[in-house]
């Protein structure tokens, strides 16, 4: 409460300075922001499949080059470290043998040089709890490795000589293991990003990003000549051809789409069902129905004119206001059939309920845009605002006009048709 800006503003102002910083070291950095659905791995997310190893991180270097290639997509990372190597010590049994010193004092003896050891516990009147004594070397010995071997050893004998390490051990570097991911039983690499900037949804780097990986097949990224299959909602069969599926928000995103158009087509029969009941008639339900794509041309041009992109919840907005639409729509044509039960001309009828019935659908209206304007600046939740406000606004003075006059050719051309 005590700033003006939002966490999301924040986070766009910062990732530049902390991406720079970023690759002036050559590290990975991503600004992590509450999620506003499920938690994922991020908010885009590809998992690559292949046949071996190096087949899963040749593609995976291809689809992350075109992750960087791409407007708006930012934090990119992989679920693969650098190739590294690290030094292994190993006790010469032989040399330590004849130096009468054992194994397990040459291990315990580097693990103390490295990690320290914890001798005691010292305590003082005034301490709440106790003070840990550890022995370790300082660290500017630890920080390489002459530092430890240099430290010496004295042999079971008391007069022995002290030995160096380096004179009991072998040094050899091997390169270090890379972590294994899998997701199904099936071995895995995961390329992971964040949208911000120019592109706030997903949804529209995820649409460049598929004409780019189109191209991998033609060798633009990477040098790649096989042909890339991408999935989205579906896990591959089998990891015997190199595959990638996006998943992180796009997936969930396409499981709402999908379980919400089903729901909505489900809704629109039950309600046609409903009025065909209500009305006697199957074709006048299409003309009450006939009004909600109306609410569209007020919604895509409102997130234009508002710099919005056309999110989930602004297609959860249309379908919520779907149903005012059609409350509209049922109190005219309810109010048309009233007029003509009271012995007034088909026209007349029309365009009295046009002009009568327009104060009530004008409220509903107010209350909606009321209602809805406090969730405008949220930027999770502007969509589903602006998709309620102005797909009201726009069916309002739409079906006002569209729907009577859809209902008087209706009845007029089953009137000509009798």
């Amino acid at each position: 409460h005590e700033r003006d800006v939002q966490s999301h503003e924040i986070a766009v102002r910062v990732r530049p300075a902390v991406a720079a910083i970023a690759e002036k070291y050559g590290a990975a950095v991503a600004v992590a922001e509450v999620p506003p659905g499920p938690p994922v791995l991020q908010t885009l997310v590809a998992e690559i499949y292949g046949p071996t190893e190096a087949d899963r991180v040749r593609l995976a270097s291809a689809v992350k080059e075109v992750f960087e290639d791409t407007e708006g997509v930012v934090d990119v990372d992989w679920y693969r470290e650098t190739e590294r190597q690290r030094m292994v010590l190993t006790v010469d049994k032989e040399k330590a043998a004849l130096n009468g010193i054992s194994e397990d004092e040459i291990t315990r003896t580097v693990h103390l040089a490295v990690q320290g050891l914890s001798l005691d516990l010292f305590h003082q009147p005034g301490d709440l709890e106790e003070i840990d004594i550890v022995l370790e070397l300082p660290r500017q010995l630890r920080a390489r490795l002459d530092g430890l071997l240099n430290i010496s050893l004295r042999g079971a004998a008391n007069q022995a000589p002290l030995v160096p390490l380096r004179e009991l051990v072998r040094v050899s570097e091997v390169t270090v293991d890379q972590p294994i991911y899998r997701k199904n039983l099936k071995p895995v690499i995961y390329v992971t990003g964040d949208v911000a900037g120019t592109v706030e949804s997903p949804v529209y780097a995820i649409l460049d990003m598929n004409r780019k990986l189109a191209a991998l097949s033609a060798g633009d990224y990477g040098g790649l000549q096989d042909k890339v299959q991408i999935y989205n909602l579906n896990q591959p069969f089998s990891g015997a051809e190199p595959s990638m599926k996006w998943d992180g928000e796009w997936h969930i995103t396409l499981e709402v789409f999908r379980d919400l158009g089903l729901a909505f087509c489900v809704v629109m029969i039950l309600i046609y069902m409903l009025m065909v009941g209500w009305f006697k008639d199957y074709f006048t339900p299409l003309v009450v129905m006939a009004a909600i794509p109306f609410s569209l041309i007020g919604i895509l041009p409102a997130h234009w004119a508002f710099g919005a992109f056309f999110t989930a919840t602004s297609m959860i907005g249309f379908m919520a206001g779907a149903g005012i639409v059609v409350r509209n729509s049922i109190i005219l044509v309810d109010f048309i059939e009233l007029r003509i039960r009271h012995g007034l001309p088909l026209a007349e009828a029309v365009v009295e309920a046009g002009a009568i019935r327009f104060r009530p659908m004008l409220l509903t209206a107010l209350a909606v845009v009321v209602g809805a304007s406090v969730i405008l600046a949220d930027p999770i939740f502007q969509g589903l605002a602006i998709s309620l406000m102005f797909g009201e606004i726009a069916s309002l003075l739409i079906s006002r006009m569209a729907v009577p006059v859809l209902y008087f050719m209706l009845k007029n051309k089953q009137k000509v048709s009798a």
